[in-house]
């Protein structure tokens, strides 16, 4: 009953793409776990380790492309939510390493204990325990994005503007994690993670069950941001993309409408970040830098805007050029990647999505805002 209810939303580019998600979610970790090292078949450890990174990427391209190709809101700072999601579950795998340490002090880590800290901090309370954890990875973030959104939807502050005031914020938090006395580990950030639910971050099953994990989430929140841009409600979020004037002038709170859908992004912003973090085993100051924000854009211009399942393979066709260029031609990745951005918005204005719109057709074509917004009342 339940999957009569869906899979019409999800269309056939959304079953494809889920599909092929599920067989690489248990195809990958069973390769790795179930198949001897000198088998041609095995997936080596590192390459879960990669892959689960580029899954949380694509789930941070989503959740760009949920705001930006839907709602119009070009966000420059979603590498903000990713880290402040990152920064959350890290501080709980800090708080499990205990007296296994460097120094040996069960109440503090580290760093604190070499910066001569002799109290821990009353926000780093309640992250020995998982539960509270996850909680702040949901609740960091979506409380940022409404406080911020709140204040520039309110204020209709739009376009290059809106755009250039997110850019601040994330650079604005790079700044304030820098600082020693900001308690989340200055420049060096935290690392040296030991387990996580008892289990250790090196194991190769803890890493096999992230990757699983990391697909799970990029399925479930392709599925709910479907239902939302397929729903009544995504298509007023269309017409105020393409049309917001015209929308609050039909007596739609646009502000409302935007404030919720940037809410929604920056939770699965967070969400990839907290996956991120235990498989490449640090967070740090850098997740903030403007430029991750702007690579996500990228990302999901390349993949194609405004489809959902293109945005994340743009960022695994990407960062999977990236591995290998930054190993191969160190110094030229930099000007690929700026030359994707330029051929993308010249000749691929529809990204990868839009080589395959004829064959086969993958997304029902947008009607025209004013036949959604009435189709909508």
């Amino acid at each position: 009953m339940i999957a009569k209810s869906i899979l019409p939303l999800l269309g056939r580019s959304g079953i494809v793409f889920l599909a092929v998600l599920a067989a690489v979610g248990i195809g990958v970790p069973l390769l790795n776990l179930s198949t001897s090292t000198d088998s041609f078949l095995h997936v080596p450890d590192y390459a879960v380790t990669l892959g689960g990174k580029y899954l949380c990427y694509a789930l941070l391209a989503l959740s760009v492309d949920l705001v930006w190709g839907y709602c119009g809101i070009l966000s420059l700072g979603h590498g903000a939510f990713f880290a402040l999601g990152g920064y959350a579950i890290g501080m709980y795998m800090m708080r499990q390493i205990g007296a296994r340490g460097v120094y040996g002090n069960a109440n503090l880590p580290d760093f604190m204990v070499f910066l001569n800290w002799q109290v821990l901090p009353w926000y780093w309370h309640g992250f020995e325990y998982f539960a509270f954890a996850l909680l702040m990875v949901v609740l960091v973030p979506g409380t940022l994005a409404f406080l911020f959104g709140w204040l520039a939807f309110r204020s209709r502050v739009t376009g290059v503007y809106l755009s250039i005031i997110t850019q601040a914020l994330t650079y604005a938090l790079l700044l304030a994690f820098f600082r020693n006395d900001m308690g989340f580990g200055g420049n060096n950030g935290l690392t040296d993670f030991k387990d996580i639910l008892g289990f250790s971050v090196q194991a190769a099953s803890t890493r096999a069950v992230l990757f699983m994990l990391s697909a799970l989430a990029l399925g479930l929140c392709f599925v709910i941001a479907r239902q939302i841009v397929n729903s009544k409600f995504g298509k007023i979020i269309i017409g105020i993309r393409d049309a917001e004037s015209r929308v609050r002038f039909l007596g739609y709170r646009v502000e409302h409408y935007k404030l919720f859908i940037f809410v929604v992004s920056a939770i699965m912003a967070g969400v990839a970040g907290a996956l991120y973090v235990p498989q490449v085993g640090i967070i740090n100051p850098s997740e903030f830098a403007p430029s991750n924000s702007i690579e996500a854009v990228i990302w999901t211009a390349f993949g194609g805007r405004g489809t959902l399942w293109g945005a994340a393979l743009g960022a695994l066709v990407i960062n999977a050029i990236k591995s290998y260029l930054t190993g191969a031609l160190p110094n030229a990745w930099l000007f690929v990647l700026g030359a994707l951005a330029i051929v993308v918005t010249i000749y691929m204005p529809k990204g990868l999505a839009g080589l395959f719109a004829g064959w086969p057709k993958v997304e029902a074509k947008i009607p025209a805002p004013q036949a959604q917004l009435d189709g909508a009342e």
